[in-house]
């Protein structure tokens, strides 16, 4: 059976590209990495891409007047790639509705936090300032409106006594690179679905227990 063809957008280093492309590898995956554009030439993980062998463009979206004219611009990209799914890695970009619903149920991302909380950015920072107990990252469908569409799969971490938002934000990514690829491979598989507003999945998927920070049992007397 063919592989479904998997485009990542990317602004900056693309570690979460890189989880991607690391776990492509895997011969029973059922994805493969066909394309990578950045919005940046200059982007760090174009360079990281070569070094795959993996197709590169660069759609500079300051050559472009309008939201629409780059959405364009990446539309037709994607579509000359044959790409079946998008992947959001980084890419720094509000992307239009028009291209949000043009890919409606194949355009995924990653945020670091535990969606509905705390969209858009300097995450880290504002969840060290709220004083939140648990943090962590979410991967979504994408939608017209910024870090709101409906969610595939999150992942917790505590938040410790003495994180900053440095720390904080270095265990999240770990969490990251692992939730990224698990939720592609439901969505390519068919497991996890948009269906209306929600995602639906397969009866396979299950899920039990609790994430209670500080733990109960360090509370007893």
């Amino acid at each position: 059976m063919a592989k479904a063809r998997i485009a990542i957008l990317i602004s900056g280093r693309g570690t979460n590209m890189q989880a991607l492309i690391d776990a492509a590898r895997d011969p029973d995956y059922p994805a493969e990495i066909a394309l990578v554009i950045s919005n940046r030439p200059k982007a760090a993980g174009l360079d990281k891409a070569g070094e795959e062998g993996i197709q590169r463009e660069v759609i500079n979206h300051k050559d472009f007047k309008t939201r629409e004219d780059f959405d364009a611009a990446l539309n037709d990209a994607l579509k000359t790639a044959k790409i079946d799914f998008v992947c959001l890695a980084g890419f720094m970009r509000v992307l239009t509705g028009g291209f949000a619903s043009d890919w409606r149920g194949r355009l995924i991302n990653i945020h670091p936090s535990l969606l509905p909380s705390f969209e858009g950015l300097h995450v880290h920072e504002r969840m060290i300032e709220a004083g939140v107990k648990l943090a962590g990252c979410t991967v979504h469908f994408v939608s017209a409106e910024v870090d709101s569409g409906p969610i595939i799969g999150q992942a917790a971490v505590p938040v410790l006594p003495g994180d900053d938002a440095e720390k904080l934000a270095a265990r999240i990514l770990k969490e990251e690179h692992r939730l990224y690829p698990a939720c592609l491979r439901l969505l390519v598989e068919g497991k996890a679905r948009l269906t209306g507003a929600t995602v639906t999945y397969d009866e396979s998927i299950t899920a039990s227990g609790a994430l209670i920070n500080p733990p109960i049992e360090q509370a007893g007397g």
